[in-house]
């Protein structure tokens, strides 16, 4: 696959991926730019490797990371604040929000591998790459991960 083609089928979703990591849209666009460029220079491993995602994905943990060290996080002030949360009516944009709310509670390595494992849909294997660690690491952190994003949904729905 070509490059262009593969930014073409695969940017979205790693957009979406990086807003899962902690990103807000702005710096995901940022964020998956510079992984892109990243991977442009390197597009013949990536080409090769034994899967092309997991290795992306790689790049893009990486890259997060590398951006995380530099940038400043702290609050940005505003002219004024909305008095409450405009909701939609949706359950699933409630459930969406809550899902991202915990998962911007956890440690990295649980949102990690949540992110990869079911939003990004790599296997087992292909996420022990992305992440440089073991495949038993990659099982033992999803089910810790697993287990505290229910007990934090759990506690948000309780708290409705």
């Amino acid at each position: 696959m070509e490059f262009s083609e593969y930014v073409a089928n695969r940017r979205a979703r790693l957009v979406r991926s990086a807003v899962l990591l902690g990103c807000s849209e702005a710096d995901a666009e940022d964020v998956v730019q510079t992984a892109l460029s990243r991977a442009l220079r390197a597009w013949r491993k990536v080409q090769r490797a034994d899967s092309p995602d997991a290795y992306m994905q790689r790049i893009l943990l990486n890259t997060l990371r590398d951006a995380k060290r530099r940038r400043w996080s702290g609050e940005v002030p505003t002219e004024t604040l909305p008095d409450s949360i405009v909701d939609d009516g949706t359950q699933r944009h409630a459930e969406g929000f809550a899902v991202r709310q915990a998962l911007a509670a956890m440690s990295p390595e649980h949102r990690e591998v949540l992110v990869l494992r079911f939003y990004a849909d790599l296997t087992e294997r292909d996420t022990a790459l992305a992440l440089g660690v073991a495949p038993g690491t990659v099982k033992s952190r999803t089910s810790r991960a697993l287990r505290a994003l229910a007990a934090d949904l759990d506690t948000t729905r309780s708290q409705r």
